[in-house]
């Protein structure tokens, strides 16, 4: 018995990849401007969601592993964009925080991304998008409802 790859144009990895890069796109034309790149760019977004954070639950967070966050948070912190401390309660840990700069940022470009989500959401359809995004967690390793 033969089993059959599926095809290219029905592959889960080809299709996700394609999607990722349609969704990229605008973001990247967003951060044109800025001297950041999309790495950076989340983990500016979840430093202003969450607060001041550890660098192991940054790098969850923002989908990035931990020695290129190391990497990415150092020139973050050469531009001014971040603040990096050391825990007050274990000193092994580096506390990540959002400067200034890195908020001006943020906040020059939420109208700009809410508008890139909306234009998503009207493409699909809002209750197709949550349910993409639904699917989508349950493909992710370190998935946990919100």
């Amino acid at each position: 018995m033969t089993t059959k790859i599926p095809s290219t144009s029905r592959s889960l990895p080809i299709a996700l990849m394609r999607a990722r890069e349609g969704v990229m796109i605008p973001i990247r034309e967003m951060l044109s401007d800025t001297g950041i790149t999309e790495q950076q760019w989340r983990v500016l977004r979840v430093l202003a969601e969450y607060g001041a954070l550890d660098s192991s639950t940054l790098a969850d967070r923002a989908s990035l592993l931990f020695p290129s966050l190391t990497r990415i948070a150092a020139t973050m912190r050469d531009k001014g964009l971040i603040t990096q401390t050391r825990s007050a309660t274990d000193r092994r840990k580096q506390i990540v925080a959002i400067a200034p700069e890195g908020q001006k940022i943020i906040d020059d470009r939420t109208e700009e991304a809410v508008q890139i989500v909306a234009d998503f959401k009207a493409r699909l359809g809002q209750e197709k998008y949550e349910q993409l995004l639904d699917l989508l967690g349950q493909l992710d390793p370190g998935h946990r409802s919100e």
